[in-house]
């Protein structure tokens, strides 16, 4: 594990104007974070390793209890997710994968485009992995290290360089409400109490409830007569976009969390219902309350779900039923979360 030095120093990295970094993180020399990509380190928990790359539209998130750890070198493609998961020096994570908490990936591993790792994944060193739910098809060849090579400056070494610290503090959260825009002469309503990252934008006929928490990159856009709404404590995580096209509707119920990297069309889903990261919502379907929507999944145009369906696949099926509301996962972010995240004053 490459060591910690206690001086941040922001000149080692690169950090694009768009990106947003939350809370604190341990970086290395030549770490790249570009633009659209959220990285978020609850207490510390993410560290890049040196020459580690966070593509556009990626999002990051680690927690004490489901830290994110990079090694050396590594990868990651745009749209990509992780959320607590260990990734090996020299890996390659593809554009739009998914790796799930408590993943685990040796050196060298590489996945496919939109691969979905899931949760407690332990991948052996030089695997390529592909496929929803991940599997490993083949091992890593010299073909494969020579495109590694070619695209780190021609050498796979490995510089084993100090980590440095870089704190949401040293480049904080500074609009309250987000950037809220019009849409023929319809504007967003958004309640007091809600919390609104700055890079979030909110667009049209919109109605934001209290207590809600609308992450960093979000982009929420209400297009038809009726008014996009989103109720009462609803969560909804880093670039992730709600899209209500004319003539539908989309209504977001009390209590719903909604991970990162996920697209809502005009649907409707019930209270305290758990969509994880990656999913895919299509117009006018409909899912009870109590839910959980697998990472990753589709829910097909015109489906609909009972209340405590267990939905996954792509296209999704119920594979299971709830017998009691599914509690917030773990990378959820809270209320008490906000003061580390962002400056709300």
């Amino acid at each position: 594990m490459s060591r910690l030095t206690p001086n941040p120093d922001t000149a080692h990295f690169r950090l694009a104007s768009s990106a947003r970094v939350l809370g604190q993180l341990f970086l290395g020399p030549g770490v790249s974070i570009s633009q659209g990509a959220v990285v978020c380190g609850l207490q510390g928990a993410v560290r890049l390793g040196a020459g580690s790359a966070v593509r556009e539209n990626a999002t990051l998130m680690g927690s004490p209890h489901q830290p994110v750890m990079v090694g050396e070198k590594a990868a990651f493609g745009a749209r990509s997710l992780v959320l607590g998961a260990e990734v090996g020096n020299l890996c390659e994570v593809g554009s739009g994968a998914i790796l799930m908490p408590g993943v685990r990936l040796g050196e060298r591993c590489l996945v496919a485009e939109g691969t979905l790792v899931p949760a407690g994944m332990v991948v052996l060193a030089d695997s390529i992995l592909a496929g929803r739910p991940a599997r490993v098809i083949r091992r890593v060849d010299t073909g494969d290290l020579e495109r590694l090579r070619s695209s780190r400056s021609g050498t796979l070494s490995l510089p084993e360089q100090p980590l440095t610290s870089f704190s949401a503090r040293d480049r904080a959260e500074d609009a309250p409400m987000g950037q809220l825009y019009s849409f023929r002469d319809r504007h967003p309503l958004v309640h007091p109490s809600a919390t609104l990252f700055s890079s979030c934008e909110v667009t049209g006929d919109v109605v934001i409830g209290p207590q809600c928490i609308i992450g960093p990159g979000v982009k929420i856009v209400g297009e038809s007569h009726l008014p996009l709404r989103i109720g009462t404590g609803v969560r909804i995580h880093a670039n992730t976009v709600l899209h209500l096209s004319p003539g539908g509707t989309l209504t977001l119920e009390d209590g719903v969390i909604i991970g990162p990297g996920c697209m809502v069309g005009g649907c409707v889903i019930g209270a305290g219902t758990v969509v994880e990261p990656g999913a895919t919502l299509c117009d006018g379907s409909r899912v009870g309350r109590g839910c959980v929507i697998g990472a990753g999944s589709l829910v097909k145009q015109g489906a609909s779900f009972p209340d405590g369906a267990q939905i996954d696949g792509f296209p999704a099926v119920q594979t299971g039923s709830l017998a009691q509301l599914p509690a917030a996962p773990r990378w959820a972010l809270r209320a008490e979360d906000l003061l580390e995240l962002r400056r709300v004053s």
